[in-house]
C-alpha cells in the first residue's frame, strides 16, 4: 500500500478539480467540545479521505507528539526546550520536572503572586504615588506579549471593571501619543512586558512612557507607576522597578502562547483574578480533551488535520477567520501571528529544506463587516481558502433581532461557500430579474459561484471567560498538529530576527552616523531622514 501521503496527494488531485463535491456524512463531524461544538461537514473530503486522515495521524505519530509535548520533553528542538504553556493552567494532570523543578507549581506560585498584584490595583490598595487610585493600565508590549491580553481584553470588554487597560505596541510614536494624549500619567500604571527586557520596540515604548510618568510625579516616584513582566531583574532594577513588581516565567512559554502567563496581567487588571482563573479553567478544559479524546472525536486533532489537508493536498494557501461577534474582533490578528509565526517555515524540524507547502496565510476580519470587504474573493476568485467562521449563541445584549440576524448571515455563507450557485440558478436569477439576451448570458455568468469552499463552523456557548480559554487552546493545539503534518517546529521563530538585527545596523545610519552604504540604500535613507530633519 502507498504512504498515507501520496494517497492524501492522489485524493486531493482528484478533489481539487472536481466540482461540485458532495457533502461528506455528517457522522463524526459535528461535536460538541469544552465551552462549544464544531460543525466540519462543509469540508471537502469524503469517507476514503477522512479514513486516510486518520491513518496518516497514525503515521506522523500525533498522539505521541502531543504527549511528548505533555511530559515535559524538549519538543522545541532548535533551541532545546521544552513547550509547556498547557503547564500555566493546570493542563498537566501528573508531576513532571523540567531544568529541576516542577512546571506546574513554579506556574502556580508566579500565578498567585500576579493575580494578587491585579486584584490589588483594582481594589486600590496598591495606588498611584499621589495615593489614588490607578485609572488606567498601559501594557507596552509587542508581539505575543501584545496581541493575546489585548484580544481577549477586547473579547471580554462587557465584563470588565477596575482600571482601563491601554495597549502599546508599535515603535510608531502615534501609537504611544493616541494611548496616552487622554490619559493622565499621575494616575496611569505602566506594564512593561519583555522577558529579555531587550526587546527593541517595547524597550523604546517604555523609556518615553518613563519620561512621560516623571515629568508628572517626579523622578523619585516613577517606580511605583510601573511593574515589570520579565526575567531580567538586572535591567529591570536598573530601569528603576523594584524586584517585588517584577513577574517572570520560563523559557519552555513562548511568545505567542504567553497569555496564561504573567504576561497577561493586563487581562487580570481588566477582568480580576476569578474572571482570569475562568480563562485557565476553560484552556485547560481544553488541554484535556486534546490530551484524551480519540483522534477522530478531537477538536484540535480534526482541525489540524484538515486544515493540513486543505494546505497541502488541495493546494489552498489561504485561511479566512471570520468571527461573527463584534468582540472577537482582534481574534483574526491574534491568530495570525500564533499560526503564521508558528508554521511559517522553510525546514524541517531537523533543518533539512521542506518539499512541499506549510503554514497558510492567516488573514480575517469580523462577520458580516467582511461579507463587504473580501467575501467576493472568497466566493468567486481564482484561488480558494479554508473559512472558520466563529458565532457566539447567547449574547450579552437584548437585541435578539440584531442577533437572529447575524447568524443567519453566518449560516448562510457557511452554505453559499460550500454550494455555490449553479449555472443554471444563476440564469433563472437572472431570468426572474428580467433580463434577456446578451445581458441575461451576462449576469448568468456572473452571478454563477463555484462553491467547493471548504468551510469550518464554531459556535461557543457564550462569550465569557471559560469559553476563550478554551476556544484559544483550541487554536493552540491544532496549529501543533499542523506543525507536525508539515514535518517543522512550531515553537521557534528565526525569520522574526533577522529583520530585527538588521533594523539596529540601520538605525545609525538612519541618524546620519554611518556612511558605509550602496546608493541605493543611500538614497531610500536620505528620503526618510527628510521628516528627520528639525528647522
Amino acid at each position: 500500500m502507498k504512504p498515507t501521503a501520496s494517497r492524501l496527494t492522489a485524493l486531493g488531485n482528484a478533489l481539487s478539480t472536481k466540482e461540485g463535491v458532495p457533502l461528506p456524512e455528517s457522522k463524526g463531524l459535528q461535536f460538541e467540545f469544552p465551552g462549544g461544538c464544531l460543525d466540519l461537514t462543509r469540508h471537502l473530503i469524503n469517507e476514503e479521505v477522512f479514513k486516510t486522515l486518520l491513518e496518516h495521524a497514525v503515521s506522523r505519530q500525533l498522539c505521541e507528539s502531543r504527549d511528548a509535548m505533555f511530559a515535559g520533553e524538549r519538543i522545541n528542538a532548535s533551541e532545546n526546550r521544552a513547550v509547556l504553556h498547557v503547564a500555566l493552567r493546570g493542563g498537566v494532570q501528573h508531576s513532571i520536572e523540567v531544568d529541576g523543578e516542577d512546571p506546574a507549581e513554579y506556574a502556580a506560585e508566579q500565578l498567585d503572586r500576579m493575580l494578587a498584584f491585579a486584584d490589588a490595583v483594582r481594589n486600590g490598595k496598591i495606588q498611584a504615588s499621589n495615593g489614588v487610585p490607578f485609572t488606567d493600565v498601559i501594557n507596552i508590549g509587542i508581539g505575543g506579549s501584545d496581541l493575546g491580553p489585548r484580544m481577549a481584553v477586547e473579547a471580554l470588554r462587557s465584563t470588565t471593571s477596575g482600571p482601563k487597560v491601554h495597549f502599546v505596541a508599535n515603535v510608531d510614536g502615534h501609537d504611544f501619543e493616541l494611548v496616552t494624549r487622554e490619559l493622565d500619567p499621575q494616575t496611569t500604571l505602566c506594564l512593561v512586558a519583555s522577558k529579555t527586557f531587550t526587546t527593541l520596540e517595547t524597550m523604546m515604548n517604555a523609556r518615553t512612557a518613563r519620561a512621560w510618568i516623571a515629568e508628572a510625579v517626579g523622578e523619585d516616584h516613577v517606580g511605583s507607576h510601573f511593574a515589570a513582566l520579565s526575567t531580567n531583574a538586572g535591567a529591570v532594577q536598573a530601569f528603576g522597578i523594584d524586584p517585588e513588581r517584577m513577574f517572570g516565567f520560563r523559557d519552555w512559554v513562548g511568545g505567542r502562547f504567553s497569555m496564561w502567563s504573567p504576561i497577561g496581567l493586563s487581562l487580570a487588571c481588566a477582568i480580576g483574578s476569578e474572571g482570569f482563573r475562568e480563562l485557565l479553567a476553560g484552556a485547560a478544559a481544553m488541554d484535556q480533551h486534546f490530551a484524551q479524546a480519540p483522534v477522530a472525536q478531537n477538536a484540535p486533532m480534526l482541525m489540524g488535520l484538515l486544515g493540513y489537508w486543505c494546505r497541502v493536498h488541495l493546494g489552498f494557501a489561504g485561511h479566512a477567520v471570520i468571527p461573527y461577534d463584534r468582540r472577537l474582533g482582534r481574534l483574526p490578528a491574534y491568530l495570525q501571528q500564533a499560526d503564521m509565526e508558528s508554521n511559517g517555515k522553510r525546514v524541517s524540524a531537523s533543518g533539512e529544506p521542506l518539499a512541499g507547502p506549510t503554514g497558510a496565510l492567516v488573514f480575517g476580519e469580523p462577520g458580516t463587516d467582511a461579507q463587504h470587504a473580501f467575501f467576493q474573493w472568497l466566493h468567486q476568485g481564482t484561488d480558494r481558502a479554508l473559512v472558520d467562521l466563529i458565532g457566539v449563541v447567547h449574547p450579552d445584549h437584548d437585541h435578539d433581532e440584531h442577533h437572529r440576524a447575524l447568524l443567519a448571515n453566518l449560516v448562510a455563507q457557511a452554505e453559499a461557500l460550500r454550494h455555490g450557485r449553479s449555472p443554471e440558478a444563476a440564469r433563472a436569477a437572472a431570468m426572474e430579474a428580467g433580463l434577456q439576451g446578451d445581458a441575461l448570458e451576462l449576469a448568468a455568468a456572473s452571478m454563477t459561484f463555484p462553491g467547493d469552499r471548504p468551510v469550518t463552523v464554531m459556535l461557543l456557548d457564550r462569550l465569557d471567560a471559560y469559553c476563550l480559554g478554551s476556544l484559544v487552546a483550541l487554536h493552540e493545539h491544532r496549529i501543533f498538529v499542523e506543525g507536525i503534518l508539515y514535518g517543522l517546529n512550531s515553537f521557534d521563530q528565526p525569520g522574526v530576527e533577522l529583520g530585527k538585527t538588521l533594523a539596529k545596523t540601520i538605525l545609525p545610519q538612519l541618524s546620519g552616523s554611518s556612511s558605509d552604504m550602496d546608493d541605493r540604500l543611500c538614497w531610500l535613507l536620505q528620503q526618510c531622514q527628510k521628516g528627520l530633519t528639525k528647522t
